[in-house]
């Protein structure tokens, strides 16, 4: 079984990222009384640490994989909702390119650590 070390770079940006989607959650609570897609975006924003935690103490390559595939798909849901608060006005370009880039890079890292996970297993 490889393990990933604690304190490493994906798992503080998808805690980064999920503090990130929080703050903007409750912006969009109090500010814009928007409340179905905010809590969507919330869901799946946390969801990306906490499926990285899971993967840090997975019993196996196989589970540290699905793991990792989850937090993968919930920074592709969180970009989805992200895109659709944007295009809908609840956030502004600033705020979309800001947080979507933090986004993209987190799915880039998870990409990368899978790749490279199958690939030393094949």
């Amino acid at each position: 079984i490889t393990k990933m070390k604690s304190n490493n770079i994906i798992q503080e940006k998808s805690f980064a990222f999920a503090i990130r989607i929080v703050n903007l959650n409750k912006h969009l609570i109090t500010e814009k009384k928007e409340f179905i897609l905010s809590k969507q975006l919330l869901r799946s924003g946390t969801s990306i640490g906490a499926n990285v935690e899971e993967a840090i103490g997975a019993v196996s390559d196989k589970d540290f994989l699905n793991k990792l595939g989850i937090a993968y798909k919930e920074a592709r849901e969180s970009i989805y909702w992200l895109k659709l608060l944007q295009a809908t006005d609840y956030i502004t370009k600033e705020e979309f390119e800001s947080i979507h880039n933090d986004a993209e890079e987190i799915c880039k890292i998870l990409g990368k650590i899978q790749i490279t996970m199958k690939t030393r297993n094949s």
